[in-house]
Protein backbone atom coordinates (compact mmCIF):
# COMPACT_ATOMS: atom_id res chain seq x y z
CA UNK A 1 0.00 0.00 0.00
CA UNK A 2 1.69 3.18 -0.78
CA UNK A 3 0.77 6.74 0.82
CA UNK A 4 -1.72 9.14 0.04
CA UNK A 5 -1.08 12.25 -0.74
CA UNK A 6 -4.14 14.08 -2.83
CA UNK A 7 -7.54 13.72 -3.29
CA UNK A 8 -7.80 11.04 -5.80
CA UNK A 9 -5.68 8.52 -3.17
CA UNK A 10 -8.05 8.99 -0.73
CA UNK A 11 -10.95 8.53 -3.30
CA UNK A 12 -9.01 5.29 -4.65
CA UNK A 13 -8.72 4.17 -0.91
CA UNK A 14 -12.30 3.95 -0.24
CA UNK A 15 -12.64 6.66 2.44
CA UNK A 16 -14.25 9.45 0.40
CA UNK A 17 -16.45 9.31 -2.60
CA UNK A 18 -15.60 11.10 -5.22
CA UNK A 19 -18.35 13.66 -4.76
CA UNK A 20 -17.09 14.22 -1.12
CA UNK A 21 -13.40 14.98 -3.03
CA UNK A 22 -15.03 17.38 -5.62
CA UNK A 23 -16.52 18.85 -2.40
CA UNK A 24 -12.74 19.38 -0.74
CA UNK A 25 -11.02 20.05 -4.24
CA UNK A 26 -10.61 23.79 -2.99
CA UNK A 27 -9.40 22.87 0.52
CA UNK A 28 -7.03 20.03 -0.94
CA UNK A 29 -5.54 23.45 -3.16
CA UNK A 30 -4.32 24.92 -0.34
CA UNK A 31 -3.49 22.72 2.72
CA UNK A 32 -1.22 19.93 2.54
CA UNK A 33 -2.61 15.82 2.70
CA UNK A 34 -0.60 13.02 3.18
CA UNK A 35 -1.25 9.93 5.03
CA UNK A 36 1.39 6.65 5.74
CA UNK A 37 0.42 3.20 4.60
CA UNK A 38 0.22 2.58 8.07
CA UNK A 39 -2.77 5.17 8.91
CA UNK A 40 -4.52 4.34 5.45
CA UNK A 41 -4.39 0.31 7.10
CA UNK A 42 -6.02 1.80 10.61
CA UNK A 43 -8.48 3.35 8.83
CA UNK A 44 -10.03 1.22 6.38
CA UNK A 45 -13.32 0.82 7.43
CA UNK A 46 -13.49 4.40 9.46
CA UNK A 47 -16.31 7.20 8.65
CA UNK A 48 -16.03 10.57 8.66
CA UNK A 49 -17.18 10.73 12.69
CA UNK A 50 -14.26 8.46 13.65
CA UNK A 51 -11.83 10.13 15.92
CA UNK A 52 -9.09 9.29 14.15
CA UNK A 53 -10.75 10.05 10.40
CA UNK A 54 -11.41 13.60 11.29
CA UNK A 55 -7.37 14.47 11.98
CA UNK A 56 -6.15 13.51 8.98
CA UNK A 57 -9.27 13.61 5.97
CA UNK A 58 -9.90 17.08 4.99
CA UNK A 59 -13.62 17.92 5.24
CA UNK A 60 -15.83 21.50 3.74
CA UNK A 61 -15.21 23.44 6.93
CA UNK A 62 -11.76 23.86 6.12
CA UNK A 63 -12.29 26.61 3.36
CA UNK A 64 -13.63 28.85 5.97
CA UNK A 65 -11.61 31.31 7.82
CA UNK A 66 -13.00 33.03 10.42
CA UNK A 67 -11.86 36.47 11.11
CA UNK A 68 -9.56 35.75 14.02
CA UNK A 69 -7.92 33.19 12.37
CA UNK A 70 -4.28 33.61 10.96
CA UNK A 71 -1.42 32.55 8.35
CA UNK A 72 0.75 32.37 11.43
CA UNK A 73 -1.46 31.87 14.67
CA UNK A 74 1.47 31.67 17.17
CA UNK A 75 4.22 33.93 15.91
CA UNK A 76 7.18 31.97 14.66
CA UNK A 77 7.93 34.35 11.97
CA UNK A 78 8.23 37.55 14.21
CA UNK A 79 10.33 35.32 16.67
CA UNK A 80 12.85 34.03 14.14
CA UNK A 81 16.25 35.88 14.29
CA UNK A 82 18.01 33.55 11.68
CA UNK A 83 16.37 30.52 9.13
CA UNK A 84 15.03 27.63 11.18
CA UNK A 85 15.28 28.82 14.42
CA UNK A 86 12.50 30.85 16.91
CA UNK A 87 13.75 32.22 20.00
CA UNK A 88 10.66 32.96 22.12
CA UNK A 89 11.50 31.80 25.53
CA UNK A 90 15.03 33.01 26.90
CA UNK A 91 16.40 29.24 27.60
CA UNK A 92 15.30 27.85 24.39
CA UNK A 93 14.70 27.50 20.95
CA UNK A 94 12.96 25.82 18.53
CA UNK A 95 15.24 24.23 15.94
CA UNK A 96 13.53 23.64 12.32
CA UNK A 97 15.37 21.61 10.30
CA UNK A 98 12.41 20.54 7.74
CA UNK A 99 9.23 21.48 7.41
CA UNK A 100 7.52 18.00 5.71
CA UNK A 101 5.53 15.78 7.75
CA UNK A 102 4.82 12.50 7.34
CA UNK A 103 0.92 12.55 7.72
CA UNK A 104 -1.07 16.41 7.74
CA UNK A 105 -3.22 16.87 10.58
CA UNK A 106 -6.08 19.24 9.87
CA UNK A 107 -6.17 21.28 12.37
CA UNK A 108 -2.04 21.90 12.03
CA UNK A 109 -1.00 25.10 13.27
CA UNK A 110 1.73 25.39 10.86
CA UNK A 111 -0.48 24.21 7.86
CA UNK A 112 0.36 27.40 5.82
CA UNK A 113 4.44 26.55 6.37
CA UNK A 114 4.40 22.55 5.74
CA UNK A 115 3.35 19.99 2.69
CA UNK A 116 5.03 17.94 0.68
CA UNK A 117 8.56 18.50 -0.36
CA UNK A 118 8.49 20.57 2.50
CA UNK A 119 11.77 22.56 2.53
CA UNK A 120 14.71 21.53 4.54
CA UNK A 121 17.68 23.69 5.74
CA UNK A 122 20.99 23.26 3.34
CA UNK A 123 23.89 22.45 5.02
CA UNK A 124 25.04 26.18 4.94
CA UNK A 125 21.71 27.33 6.60
CA UNK A 126 21.70 24.19 9.40
CA UNK A 127 25.07 25.63 10.44
CA UNK A 128 23.94 29.02 10.46
CA UNK A 129 21.07 27.97 12.95
CA UNK A 130 23.65 26.00 15.25
CA UNK A 131 25.73 28.33 15.30
CA UNK A 132 22.95 31.22 16.72
CA UNK A 133 22.62 28.38 19.63
CA UNK A 134 26.33 28.74 19.72
CA UNK A 135 26.55 31.86 19.93
CA UNK A 136 23.58 32.54 22.76
CA UNK A 137 25.04 31.07 25.96
CA UNK A 138 21.32 31.18 27.74
CA UNK A 139 19.84 28.57 25.50
CA UNK A 140 19.91 25.45 27.82
CA UNK A 141 17.15 23.58 26.00
CA UNK A 142 16.93 23.14 21.66
CA UNK A 143 13.57 21.62 20.74
CA UNK A 144 13.99 20.25 17.46
CA UNK A 145 10.54 20.12 15.61
CA UNK A 146 9.26 21.34 12.13
CA UNK A 147 7.77 19.46 9.87
CA UNK A 148 8.37 15.95 11.67
CA UNK A 149 12.06 15.77 12.66
CA UNK A 150 11.59 12.05 12.92
CA UNK A 151 11.63 12.06 8.90
CA UNK A 152 15.01 12.71 8.80
CA UNK A 153 17.81 10.08 8.15
CA UNK A 154 19.18 8.34 11.43
CA UNK A 155 22.56 9.81 10.12
CA UNK A 156 20.89 13.49 9.64
CA UNK A 157 19.10 13.49 12.96
CA UNK A 158 22.86 11.75 14.67
CA UNK A 159 24.60 14.87 12.91
CA UNK A 160 22.11 17.58 14.70
CA UNK A 161 21.98 15.60 17.92
CA UNK A 162 25.75 15.45 18.21
CA UNK A 163 26.02 19.42 17.24
CA UNK A 164 23.99 20.40 19.97
CA UNK A 165 25.82 17.80 22.63
CA UNK A 166 29.25 19.52 21.41
CA UNK A 167 27.74 23.25 22.83
CA UNK A 168 28.70 23.39 26.34
CA UNK A 169 25.69 25.70 27.24
CA UNK A 170 22.87 23.22 26.03
CA UNK A 171 21.97 20.24 28.30
CA UNK A 172 18.78 18.96 26.85
CA UNK A 173 17.70 18.52 23.40
CA UNK A 174 13.68 17.88 22.84
CA UNK A 175 12.33 15.96 20.06
CA UNK A 176 8.53 17.03 18.75
CA UNK A 177 6.83 14.24 16.71
CA UNK A 178 4.12 12.15 15.37
CA UNK A 179 5.80 9.74 13.97
CA UNK A 180 5.33 6.72 16.40
CA UNK A 181 1.60 6.49 16.16
CA UNK A 182 1.74 7.55 12.41
CA UNK A 183 4.38 5.41 10.79
CA UNK A 184 5.65 3.66 14.41
CA UNK A 185 7.93 0.95 11.87
CA UNK A 186 10.25 3.96 11.15
CA UNK A 187 11.45 4.41 14.66
CA UNK A 188 13.90 1.55 14.22
CA UNK A 189 16.78 0.39 16.67
CA UNK A 190 18.82 2.61 13.83
CA UNK A 191 16.79 5.70 14.53
CA UNK A 192 16.80 5.37 18.33
CA UNK A 193 20.27 5.52 18.67
CA UNK A 194 20.45 8.38 16.92
CA UNK A 195 18.77 10.42 19.45
CA UNK A 196 21.41 10.01 21.42
CA UNK A 197 24.71 11.74 22.60
CA UNK A 198 27.12 11.87 25.72
CA UNK A 199 26.64 14.87 27.63
CA UNK A 200 23.21 15.55 26.22
CA UNK A 201 19.48 14.78 27.82
CA UNK A 202 17.33 13.56 24.94
CA UNK A 203 13.46 13.73 25.63
CA UNK A 204 10.74 12.78 23.07
CA UNK A 205 7.41 14.74 23.02
CA UNK A 206 5.15 12.51 21.13
CA UNK A 207 1.66 14.18 19.33
CA UNK A 208 -1.63 11.77 20.45
CA UNK A 209 -4.64 12.84 20.55
CA UNK A 210 -6.98 9.86 20.92
CA UNK A 211 -6.33 6.44 23.13
CA UNK A 212 -7.33 4.73 19.38
CA UNK A 213 -3.75 5.87 18.55
CA UNK A 214 -2.37 3.71 20.50
CA UNK A 215 -2.52 0.53 18.94
CA UNK A 216 -0.31 -2.54 19.15
CA UNK A 217 2.05 -1.15 16.83
CA UNK A 218 2.22 2.42 17.82
CA UNK A 219 3.08 0.78 21.45
CA UNK A 220 5.87 -0.93 20.08
CA UNK A 221 7.52 1.81 18.65
CA UNK A 222 6.73 3.47 22.07
CA UNK A 223 8.42 1.00 24.16
CA UNK A 224 11.66 0.91 21.50
CA UNK A 225 12.15 4.67 22.41
CA UNK A 226 11.58 4.38 26.37
CA UNK A 227 13.55 0.96 26.66
CA UNK A 228 16.50 3.17 25.28
CA UNK A 229 16.38 6.16 28.17
CA UNK A 230 14.57 8.61 26.08
CA UNK A 231 11.40 10.10 28.38
CA UNK A 232 8.48 10.43 26.50
CA UNK A 233 6.12 13.49 26.88
CA UNK A 234 2.69 13.42 25.69
CA UNK A 235 1.33 16.70 23.66
CA UNK A 236 -2.35 16.92 22.70
CA UNK A 237 -4.72 19.11 21.47
CA UNK A 238 -8.13 19.24 22.21
CA UNK A 239 -10.23 18.87 19.50
CA UNK A 240 -14.23 19.16 19.05
CA UNK A 241 -15.47 16.29 18.07
CA UNK A 242 -12.60 13.98 18.49
CA UNK A 243 -11.60 14.27 22.49
CA UNK A 244 -13.85 16.94 23.79
CA UNK A 245 -15.62 15.00 26.76
CA UNK A 246 -13.81 13.72 29.92
CA UNK A 247 -14.14 9.95 29.15
CA UNK A 248 -11.94 10.30 26.00
CA UNK A 249 -9.51 12.33 27.63
CA UNK A 250 -8.92 10.27 30.89
CA UNK A 251 -8.39 7.34 28.27
CA UNK A 252 -6.11 9.13 26.22
CA UNK A 253 -3.96 10.25 28.93
CA UNK A 254 -4.62 6.78 31.17
CA UNK A 255 -3.20 5.01 27.90
CA UNK A 256 -0.48 7.67 28.03
CA UNK A 257 0.87 6.49 30.93
CA UNK A 258 0.93 3.01 30.82
CA UNK A 259 3.01 3.30 28.26
CA UNK A 260 5.83 5.81 29.87
CA UNK A 261 4.45 8.43 28.31
CA UNK A 262 3.70 11.67 30.92
CA UNK A 263 0.98 14.02 29.50
CA UNK A 264 2.97 17.12 29.40
CA UNK A 265 0.40 19.76 27.31
CA UNK A 266 -3.71 19.85 26.77
CA UNK A 267 -3.34 22.52 23.91
CA UNK A 268 -6.43 24.96 23.11
CA UNK A 269 -6.54 24.90 19.16
CA UNK A 270 -4.76 27.76 17.72
CA UNK A 271 -5.81 30.67 15.57
CA UNK A 272 -5.05 28.78 12.66
CA UNK A 273 -6.86 29.32 9.24
CA UNK A 274 -9.68 26.85 8.31
CA UNK A 275 -9.57 25.18 11.91
CA UNK A 276 -12.76 26.81 13.70
CA UNK A 277 -14.89 23.70 13.44
CA UNK A 278 -11.96 22.30 15.24
CA UNK A 279 -12.16 24.68 18.12
CA UNK A 280 -14.40 24.33 21.46
CA UNK A 281 -14.41 27.36 23.48
CA UNK A 282 -11.84 28.41 26.99
CA UNK A 283 -14.99 27.72 28.97
CA UNK A 284 -15.81 24.47 27.69
CA UNK A 285 -11.81 23.77 27.81
CA UNK A 286 -11.88 24.61 30.93
CA UNK A 287 -14.69 22.58 32.28
CA UNK A 288 -13.30 19.76 31.27
CA UNK A 289 -10.15 20.15 32.57
CA UNK A 290 -11.64 21.08 35.91
CA UNK A 291 -13.85 17.70 35.62
CA UNK A 292 -10.62 15.24 35.17
CA UNK A 293 -9.44 16.35 39.20
CA UNK A 294 -10.11 13.89 41.06
CA UNK A 295 -11.03 11.16 38.04
CA UNK A 296 -7.69 10.92 36.95
CA UNK A 297 -4.37 11.02 39.48
CA UNK A 298 -1.21 13.54 38.69
CA UNK A 299 0.14 11.43 36.40
CA UNK A 300 -2.38 11.97 34.09
CA UNK A 301 -2.84 15.59 34.23
CA UNK A 302 -1.18 17.89 31.52
CA UNK A 303 -1.48 21.79 31.71
CA UNK A 304 -3.75 23.39 29.96
CA UNK A 305 -2.09 26.00 27.65
CA UNK A 306 -3.11 28.89 25.55
CA UNK A 307 -0.52 29.76 23.04
CA UNK A 308 -1.30 33.39 23.01
CA UNK A 309 -1.42 35.42 19.63
CA UNK A 310 1.45 36.83 17.92
CA UNK A 311 4.08 35.58 19.11
CA UNK A 312 4.03 36.15 22.88
CA UNK A 313 4.56 31.77 23.92
CA UNK A 314 1.89 29.98 26.27
CA UNK A 315 0.01 30.73 28.93
CA UNK A 316 -1.28 28.45 31.56
CA UNK A 317 -5.33 28.60 30.47
CA UNK A 318 -6.79 26.65 33.21
CA UNK A 319 -9.54 27.10 35.90
CA UNK A 320 -8.50 28.54 39.15
CA UNK A 321 -9.09 26.22 41.82
CA UNK A 322 -7.81 28.69 45.04
CA UNK A 323 -9.11 32.59 45.02
CA UNK A 324 -9.39 34.62 48.08
CA UNK A 325 -12.30 34.74 50.39
CA UNK A 326 -14.33 37.52 49.24
CA UNK A 327 -15.28 38.14 52.85
CA UNK A 328 -11.59 38.96 53.99
CA UNK A 329 -9.80 42.17 54.33
CA UNK A 330 -8.00 44.19 51.39
CA UNK A 331 -4.97 42.11 51.74
CA UNK A 332 -5.90 39.17 51.66
CA UNK A 333 -6.40 38.92 55.67
CA UNK A 334 -9.43 36.84 55.05
CA UNK A 335 -7.56 34.37 53.37
CA UNK A 336 -8.72 31.94 50.67
CA UNK A 337 -11.36 29.47 49.47
CA UNK A 338 -9.45 26.11 48.23
CA UNK A 339 -11.82 24.03 45.59
CA UNK A 340 -11.65 20.40 46.02
CA UNK A 341 -12.23 17.67 43.01
CA UNK A 342 -15.77 17.31 44.29
CA UNK A 343 -16.62 21.07 43.59
CA UNK A 344 -16.75 21.52 47.52
CA UNK A 345 -15.08 24.98 48.57
CA UNK A 346 -13.00 25.27 51.78
CA UNK A 347 -11.50 28.21 53.64
CA UNK A 348 -7.64 28.52 53.73
CA UNK A 349 -5.85 30.83 56.52
CA UNK A 350 -1.70 31.12 55.66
Amino acid sequence: MKAAHSVTDLVAAGLMTPAAGEAVAAVADRYAIALTPYLLGALENAAPGDPLYAQYIPSPEEAYTAPEEREDPIGDVVRSPVKGIVHRYPDRVLLKPLHACAVYCRFCFRREMVGPGGEALSPEELDAALAYVRTHPEVWEVVVTGGDPLLLSPRRLSHIVRSLSDIPHVGVVRLHTRIPVADPARVTAELVEALKAPELATWMAVHVNHASELTEEARGALARLADAGIPLLGQTVLLKGINDDAAALEALFRGLVRNRIKPYYLHHPDLAAGTSHFRPTLAEGQALVKGLRGRVSGLCQPTYVLDIPGGHGKAPAAPGWVRPDGEGGPNGEGGYLAEDFTGATHRYRG
